[in-house]
């Protein structure tokens, strides 16, 4: 992605437009430069801007075990998939405080975890700077892998760059999928924040440590491919980092369709949901406990092979469990509705009909359905999705992303899988793939 220094004049970007189902290496496909941060808030000064565009992880179905002091932590070890968010963040001198913008719209810059990732917090590793200064208390615990550390540590006391650290930061992020719906774009937009806070300041290295600071999930989205989040052991939650299992061009066959079911902002929040199921759901640590270790290694296995059939299976199955542990939780959560229900059925039909796995659903919190196929069932599929939730009034706009071909439904397929259609339940589809 481009990030040009601001100067005298409002900081610009050029977002790369990826097609990606995983977090991969971007092939760039620049727009014309535009400005994400509203003139009126762009760095006049000495200052700078950095824009990324990693995408988010939805379909981790493995909830957040905050460790004290530590910051969000997998009870589980999950693996990604993704969309995009554009970031872009400035710093100057004539800011006088951080402000952020989502979707252009202001919101309160001063939540903890926010800050976790934006403020400096006393840094407690070897070769620690004594002049660095601690942070007031906090709802939240002192980030000691920030950016703007990071940052400080690489430079050193005598630098010369004109961006200062002290500068306050303004940040404009934008999704193109529905935010707060189930479709990580927390994990999206911490890991961009992260990402486009790195290019500002010019810091390299491991850097998913400091995005799970704001989002646990976000720690996925900072690298290519198929990527393990490790829960870690120690108490500080620094060996909590994520590795990629395999690069973005591993299965190239891959695909991704996410049927949208619904763009409001759910009822309860997914760290909100993750901590009440921690405290209350004896299914929960069973899970974490009894079921994971070895659906993590089959996972693996099945990822390396390439093996739809397991993967595909597996898939369904941890996702069906991680919403029984939202019905074990006190009181229940709900995340799944009536359509959600109707996509688990069609997939299943779809799939005995086939005598096979060739579609695969996971829903995260939310009841939008991310479905895998390989390349050669996408077009049928999405028939049976049209025939069965036919678009209410947005026919042109129905298929979105990547293109998908028109096929013609066997009389026979449509019998067996399509029940009484219901339309307008699914808003859109998006079809991704790994590039």
């Amino acid at each position: 992605c481009h990030a040009k220094l601001s100067g005298t004049k409002p900081c610009r970007s050029t977002p790369c437009h990826l097609h990606l189902s995983y977090r991969g290496q971007a092939r760039h496909r620049p727009d014309p430069a535009h400005q994400l941060l509203p003139q009126r808030h762009a760095a006049p000064g000495p200052g700078g801007c950095g824009a990324v565009s990693p995408p988010p992880a939805p379909g981790g179905c493995c909830p957040q075990n905050p460790r004290s002091g530590a910051g969000p932590a997998p009870l589980a070890q999950p693996r990604p998939a993704q969309l995009r968010t554009t970031t872009t963040a400035a710093a100057s001198r004539d800011f006088t405080e951080d402000r952020l913008w989502l979707n252009g719209e202001e919101v309160d810059a001063a939540q903890p975890r926010l800050q976790a990732c934006l403020r400096e917090g006393e840094y407690l590793g070897r070769g620690a700077r004594r002049d660095v200064l601690v942070p007031p208390p906090s709802p939240f615990p002192p980030c000691h892998l920030t950016v703007r550390r990071l940052a400080r540590k690489r430079r050193g006391d005598e630098d010369a760059s004109p961006l200062n650290l002290s500068y306050k930061v303004h940040v404009a992020s934008e999704n193109n999928f529905p935010t707060a719906a189930g479709l990580a774009s927390s994990a999206a937009g911490y890991a961009c924040l992260v990402s486009a806070l790195a290019r500002l300041y010019g810091v390299e290295g491991e850097l998913s440590e400091v995005a799970r600071r704001g989002s646990g999930s976000a720690c996925r989205s900072m690298l290519g491919g198929f990527v393990q989040w490790h829960r870690g052991e120690r108490p500080d939650g620094r060996d909590s980092v994520a590795q990629q299992l395999a690069p973005e061009t591993h299965w190239p066959e891959l695909r991704v369709l996410i049927l949208v079911v619904s763009g409001e902002k759910k009822a309860v929040g997914s760290t909100a949901g993750m901590q009440s199921s921690v405290d209350t759901s004896p299914l929960l640590k069973y899970r974490a406990e009894a079921v994971v270790p070895e659906r993590l290694s089959r996972m693996a296995r099945h990822i390396q092979e390439r093996d739809f059939e397991g993967f595909g299976q597996l898939t369904m199955q941890d996702s069906n469990q991680f919403h029984a542990t939202c019905l074990d939780t006190f009181p229940p959560i709900f995340y799944l509705n009536d359509v959600s229900r109707a996509i688990i059925a069609l997939a299943h039909r779809y799939n005995a009909h086939h005598g096979r796995t060739k579609v695969a659903y996971t829903f995260d919190a939310g009841p939008n359905a991310v479905i895998f196929a390989l390349e050669d069932t996408v077009d049928e599929f999405v028939a049976v999705v049209r025939r069965s939730f036919p678009p209410a009034s947005n026919g042109d706009r129905f298929l979105r992303g990547l293109p998908v071909g028109t096929a013609a439904l066997p009389e026979e397929l449509a019998a067996a899988v399509v029940a009484e259609p219901v339309p307008g339940a699914v808003r859109y589809i998006l079809h991704t793939k790994s590039c």
